[in-house]
């Protein structure tokens, strides 16, 4: 099972933070920010200074408090409170503002940070809707919910809550060094070498802890990739009875996770407690020397200037501990956003298409023009004329492989005209899925050229490309919501009436009006409340209402018993009418009446003709209808 890619990050080092927070993908997600939230960041900037000043000014005034305020009344006999209580409501106001301030700053920060996890879950998504197939069968779902889901909520708590908190705390940092220097330089110095050490314990631990924050997230999309790909597999597990190996494998992935979630936070929990005790014992230190000071009358050092200077070393030691928690944010963030932008940064499917496909009309000399309505006649614009949609497709010497050193198809060469059936038989992965794949540019060729009524394929835009195909795959999806919508899927515009007529062609009406609300009944979970032939039988009415010019149906009655198949197939004979149709089956009985059947081994094809012909040849077709070996 792949894992999550490039997005682990190897340690945590003050260098290596600095740089995520600069640079890369960090240094994007605060571009998005500050792009559509900037008002706000200014907004809340204001706050944190507001609140950081308002809790300086606060302590700062505990000097003049105590000194000017409360040791003057000591020993008075008839002492006046009242400036003492003037100073108290002053101070009190000072922290309702700033209290006021921290509140407004926290509340806005909320609102960034869920509105920024909007628009990248909103980008992650419409860029998710623009990667080629390739991408999807190469990913595991699991893993990419992982990216929707763990690796946002990482920025979301980098956004939300980390970032201004350490805003805040630079802000109190600095604010409360400059208030230690002014009331006493010579304890200002000796906080300083002590919160060195502090600063020195928590650069090793986080560059500890910082080893396994990126593999943690590696291992945690790995285990999401395993639980879908569990779940999704349920009846075949039962059918073989793996329950037991499943489970092992399941606390395999587990225990990894946890060990590497053990490593990281086990490492980083150290932090918190670390760094408060040695700021307590940075706290005894310095009152011990500001006491002497006090005492002796040293530097001008008096009771209310040690009280207010030992309060701010409090405040100062305060956000060292509380930094160590934010960086293990900031390195969970960082791996986060690889994570993000390294399928933001996938290459999106290439599409250098020019031709598009329009409805047209005819003109009295027999010419055709672009129509504003729907006139029944589709056709392909091209600069420098118009060719009407016909069917006509022609694979002239079609090389493939998805990769460049695992070839797949050789040497293609088949036409199909205006309403003929092309059957591809042959054994499981001879390419007869591939050359579909290769006819809608789910893959692109590596040489040769696919024609469209005369247009090489490459230059037809390929939502222009897609709308001309009906398809009707092997493994039906069918989205939330009623029966009828997912039937008007294969045509946002059609009516109710085109929907049901649809649904009679591929006779799927039967069941449909028989269902609690017939057309109106919801459909979940991808059609758990319907059997396989009934979503099976909606997928083909899908395909039918959206009147295609070519059809492709790969395996689409591998799912149908032998009686519904022959409804089916009257329904499908009737919508294959006219129509170019290529169709992969197993069941040989399906494609008897097919113009040309194309006999595929190991990416060649081997023998082409009608049912008829390729009997009397006696090769490998007779070989698959009629089970007997070739001699």
């Amino acid at each position: 099972m792949a894992g999550p890619g490039k997005g682990g990050r190897r340690g945590a080092s003050p260098k290596e933070i600095i740089k995520s927070l600069t640079s890369g993908s960090m240094l994007r997600v605060i571009k998005l920010v500050l792009e559509h939230y900037w008002i706000h960041l200014i907004i809340v900037l204001a706050g944190i200074i507001v609140a950081a000043i308002a809790s300086v000014k606060g302590t700062l005034f505990t000097q003049t408090l105590i000194d000017t305020y409360i040791i003057p009344l000591i020993g008075q006999q008839s002492p006046d409170y009242q400036p003492l209580f003037h100073a108290i409501i002053k101070v009190a106001l000072l922290y309702a503002v700033g209290a006021v301030a921290a509140f407004s700053y926290n509340l806005i920060m909320v609102k960034v940070g869920q509105g920024s996890l909007r628009i990248i879950r909103q980008q992650l998504f419409s860029k998710m809707e623009k990667l080629p197939i390739r991408y999807f069968d190469t990913h595991p779902f699991g893993d990419v919910m992982s990216i929707y889901t763990n690796d946002t909520d990482t920025l979301r708590e980098f956004i939300g809550r980390s970032f201004p908190e350490i805003v805040n705390l630079l802000a109190t940092l600095i604010s409360t060094l400059i208030s230690m220097f002014i009331l006493s330089v010579p304890l200002s110095i000796v906080s300083l070498i002590l919160v060195s050490f502090v600063v020195m314990i928590t650069v090793k631990v986080s560059t500890l802890s910082g080893r396994y924050f990126g593999a943690q997230q590696r291992q945690l999309g790995a285990v999401n990739g395993y639980i879908e790909e569990m779940m999704s597999g349920q009846k075949v597990i039962k059918v073989f009875t793996h329950e037991d190996q499943t489970i092992t494998e399941m606390e395999e992935h587990n225990e990894e996770l946890r060990k590497v979630s053990n490593n990281a936070h086990g490492i980083a929990n150290i932090l918190m407690p670390a760094t408060a005790q040695l700021g307590n014992l940075n706290y005894v230190i310095v009152a011990v020397i500001g006491a002497i000071f006090a005492l002796n009358g040293n530097f001008g050092m008096t009771i209310g200037t040690l009280v207010s200077f030992m309060t701010l070393n409090k405040s100062f030691n305060r956000p060292f501990a509380q930094m160590s928690m934010q960086l293990n944010s900031i390195v969970m963030a960082a791996a986060g956003a690889e994570r993000v932008y390294e399928l933001m940064d996938e290459t999106p499917e290439v599409d250098n298409g020019i031709v598009l496909l329009k409805a047209v009309k005819e003109d009295e000399d027999g010419k055709l023009h672009v129509s504003d309505t729907f006139t029944g006649e589709w056709g392909w614009i091209l600069p420098d004329r118009i060719v009407k949609l016909e069917g006509d497709i022609v694979f002239d010497n079609v090389d493939f492989g998805y990769r460049p050193d695992h070839q797949i198809l050789y040497d293609i060469n088949m036409y199909a005209h205006k309403g003929q059936k092309i059957a591809f038989v042959g054994s499981t992965g001879a390419g007869k899925t591939t050359i579909t794949n290769l006819l809608n540019r789910f893959y692109d060729i590596q040489d040769g050229k696919i024609r469209y009524d005369g247009i090489n394929i490459n230059n037809i835009k390929k939502a222009s490309l897609r709308n001309s195909l009906g398809i009707v795959l092997q493994d039906t999806h069918l989205f939330t919501g009623t029966i009828i919508d997912n039937i008007r899927y294969g045509w946002l515009g059609a009516s109710d009436e085109d929907c049901i007529a649809a649904a009679k062609l591929a006779n799927a009406h039967s069941f449909i009006t028989r269902m609690p609300d017939g057309y109106n009944t919801v459909i979940t979970g991808d059609g758990t409340n319907l059997s396989q032939g009934q979503r099976q039988l909606i997928a083909i009415a899908r395909a039918a209402v959206s009147n295609p010019p070519v059809l492709i149906l790969d395996e689409a009655t591998s799912s149908i018993d032998t009686r519904t198949e022959q409804l089916v197939q009257k329904g499908m004979d009737s919508l294959m009418k006219g129509r170019t149709t290529f169709v992969i089956a197993h069941r040989l009985s399906t494609v008897q009446n097919a113009d040309c059947i194309m006999v595929l081994e190991k990416g060649h094809i081997i023998e082409r003709g009608s049912h008829e012909e390729l009997l009397e040849q006696k090769g490998r077709y007779y070989q698959l209808y009629t089970g007997n070996a070739v001699s």
